[in-house]
């Protein structure tokens, strides 16, 4: 089954809290199941190249081809926790996570690339952290942790769900995926206490 997301019911895990059956890091369900072996899907993102300012667009394959990579995902730019909280800790950590191994640091969010790059600019960041959008949901999708938010007034229609997890050659090593609105295991210092 490599690189296959498998979808299965959801059943309650039989297991130890935090590992699923192969030993692998996950804290939170989705209707995915992953397991040590099991490569990411091969999604298509976007985003403005820090290096030119083009529009670019790059597969998650590509991204985590023979790296260590912690990809994180957002509900949305702009957003309070999102802008306060979940991805400054990652700008914060990358120094950290960049010495315990990790290659390649990189934000997810269902927004447009113009809206990630305005979000960036927005906060003064730097390159430490790619910003790529999922516009299209296609990893959010395929990942299968897409919430639906249309009956919410803030109008944001269906996102993804909050998660961190770490890919080593594009196989998912920890899954880190929140309930609802919480912020509580995919920060960086989760990952960090992780790696």
């Amino acid at each position: 089954m490599s690189g296959r997301l498998l979808r299965l019911p959801y059943r309650p895990p039989r297991r130890r809290r935090g590992e699923n059956a192969e030993g692998v890091g996950v804290v939170g369900h989705c209707r995915g199941v992953y397991r040590g072996r099991d490569k990411l899907p091969d999604a298509t993102l976007s985003y403005f190249d820090p290096a030119d300012g083009e529009l670019k667009t790059v597969t998650v394959g590509e991204l985590t081809a023979g790296k260590k990579a912690v990809l994180f995902a957002v509900p949305g730019a702009f957003t309070p926790t999102c802008s306060q909280k979940h991805l400054p800790g990652f700008v914060e950590k990358a120094g950290e996570l960049r010495a315990k191994g990790v290659d390649t640091i990189a934000c997810v969010s269902v927004n447009d690339a113009f809206v990630m790059r305005a979000w960036k600019e927005s906060l003064g960041l730097g390159d430490d952290v790619l910003l790529l959008s999922d516009g299209n949901l296609e990893l959010t999708r395929a990942l299968a942790v897409e919430m639906d938010l249309s009956d919410k007034p803030m109008g944001l229609g269906v996102r993804s769900r909050r998660y961190a997890l770490l890919a080593d050659d594009g196989v998912v090593k920890v899954l880190n995926l929140e309930e609802g609105g919480a912020f509580t295991t995919s920060s960086a210092e989760e990952m960090l206490k992780a790696l």
